[in-house]
């Protein structure tokens, strides 16, 4: 699954070039579309923007993949808000990520995934980013969440494999790779695949080494996931989705800039990115 980069050209968002990435991830393969969440800068779209990249990114799907839209917010009346656009819209499901900043204790993590799932019937992804949040959510409270039949996936961004297993050792929830670096060893695990940066650039091999690892062969997959590592180390120098944007412009899908307060990619980084980009052969 990719989570979907938003372009913007001139500060505006650019709906043409956010159909065509659609268009170009569903040509190659992916599973699922991933809108607004992280790598889609949600923290700088307005919320009519924001519903618009739902809107248009389900309209341009057109049925062919499920769209699981990033609806999280920090306060449970935002997220609500945007749950039940989700909803209304026609999303299969939502990523929703802990509230940030204000570092709620685990019952407030709790109680906030519940009232989503209790007030609006649509599937959630939970996601655990503490690096971004500032919370981390417990395996203990993933595993109570669980129980609610809306809630049926996890995120899994903690940069741990002990939390994966702990998780999966307490329930039977979905989990998927919220680090491109991490998927392999993660489904090792028992992860189910990734929402993707990397798969913005090349979602056909992201998919293939993710569906080599669904089908046991590890061997495989582990070369193209050796092949893949320095870019996917190189697109997180100056932080995402900086370095996923200027990768796409190297390989000529320049998907316009960030907005402040990100800022474009340093001259050591993009080096580094260009000579992944030219090793790897990905033009477009």
């Amino acid at each position: 699954m990719t989570a979907m980069i938003t372009p913007f050209r001139n500060g505006a968002l650019d709906i043409d070039h956010l159909k065509s990435n659609v268009e170009y991830q569903i040509k190659h393969g992916i599973d699922a579309l991933v809108p607004v969440g992280t790598t889609g800068e949600s923290p700088t779209l307005d919320f009519k923007e924001h519903e618009l990249v739902i809107e248009v990114t389900i309209a341009a799907a057109g049925g062919r993949v499920p769209v699981i839209a990033g609806t999280g917010a920090n306060a449970t009346s935002e997220a609500l808000e945007l749950h039940a656009f989700a909803k209304k819209a026609g999303a299969n499901a939502c990523l929703s990520v802990n509230p940030y900043y204000n570092k709620p204790s685990q019952e407030g993590l709790y109680r906030h995934f519940m009232a989503l799932a209790d007030k609006v019937d649509l599937p959630i992804v939970l996601y655990n980013i503490p690096s971004r949040t500032g919370i981390t959510m417990t395996p203990q409270t993933v595993a109570r969440l669980h129980k609610h039949p809306n809630i049926i996936g996890i995120k899994e961004a903690t940069g741990s494999l002990d939390m994966a297993s702990e998780i999966h050792s307490l329930c039977d929830i979905a989990i998927v790779s919220g680090d491109d670096s991490l998927t392999l060893p993660l489904m090792a695990i028992g992860g189910m695949g990734i929402i993707s940066v990397a798969s913005n650039l090349v979602p056909n091999l992201i998919k293939k080494m993710v569906s080599l690892a669904s089908a046991g062969n590890f061997c495989e997959a582990a070369k193209v996931h050796y092949m893949l590592f320095p870019l996917i180390k190189g697109l997180f120098l100056d932080g995402n989705p900086v370095g996923i944007k200027y990768a796409m412009k190297v390989a000529g899908m320049d998907s316009g800039e960030v907005r402040l307060p990100l800022v474009e990619a340093s001259e050591p980084t993009r080096k580094t990115i260009e000579t992944c980009v030219k090793q790897l052969g990905i033009t477009h």
